[in-house]
């Protein structure tokens, strides 16, 4: 079932999305060469607890996982695309950093990404990070009160063809609310107007995934999942609601 929120719960949820976007902030501040994923962990629990509000991510065991999550953040490097765990891995120049976070306030829950290049990164991964936020802001245009969800994948899918990029397998947006996980699934290709009408009231969360080689995954022993030829790989990600004048992003 799809859960459809009052303007007031859309607005505590706007209020979980401002914590989330201020920690993602003073996180990709912190970002250079020798800065420990660890430390970066830190800094996010720290902030996010300050604000009084509790990591979304810290404990959660989704269906399939076998144990909780261990950490604030989800950091993510290169071929990885999501569920990277921290680590005292120290960055390099040329690392294509993906970090995932979510954020628990009252009981209303937001979830938002970027990826980063440390240092200076070639033409490839440069154009993969500029292919993945551009089907961000493409797809966010097209989740219009009357549009489908098959719209926002068609987007998605759209953009990452214009840039030579493909879409990563298995891998998906999703509805978030009064959990971290909710319905739809969000998937990141479709076919216009097809799929459930969007209607104001609905949250959820946009989350296109691009690689410069194959869009297949495999699952790491930390239960991270990474492209199966090792190729790089990106992740932007904005919570958002449908209301009756359009969209409105959460987590901006």
């Amino acid at each position: 079932m799809i859960n459809i929120y009052t303007q007031e719960q859309i607005e505590r949820l706007h209020q979980s999305g401002k914590i989330l976007s201020e920690v993602l902030k003073a996180l990709k501040k912190e970002i250079k060469i020798g800065i420990s994923l660890n430390y970066l962990d830190s800094i996010a629990l720290k902030l996010i607890k300050s604000a009084g509000a509790k990591p979304a991510f810290l404990g959660y065991r989704p269906e399939g996982a076998n144990y909780g999550y261990p950490a604030s953040i989800c950091a993510s490097l290169n071929q990885v695309v999501v569920h990277g765990v921290p680590s005292g891995y120290k960055l390099k120049s040329g690392d294509l950093l993906k970090i995932d976070c979510g954020v628990n306030y009252k009981g209303y829950y937001s979830d938002s990404a970027f990826s980063i290049i440390v240092g200076s990164g070639n033409n490839d991964a440069k154009n993969l990070v500029k292919a993945t936020q551009k089907a961000l802001e493409e797809a966010i245009k097209s989740a219009k009160p009357g549009n489908h969800i098959g719209d926002i994948g068609f987007t998605i899918e759209k953009t990452g063809k214009k840039f030579g990029v493909n879409v990563i397998q298995g891998l998906t947006g999703h509805g978030v609310g009064k959990d971290l996980h909710e319905e739809p699934t969000v998937y990141n290709y479709g076919n216009k107007g097809q799929g459930i009408e969007l209607k104001p009231g609905m949250v959820f969360a946009i989350e296109p995934m691009f690689s410069i080689g194959s869009g297949e995954i495999k699952q790491l022993p930390d239960e991270s999942w990474a492209t199966i030829d090792n190729s790089l790989t990106a992740q932007f990600e904005h919570t958002i609601a449908i209301t009756e004048k359009g969209v409105k992003i959460l987590t901006e």
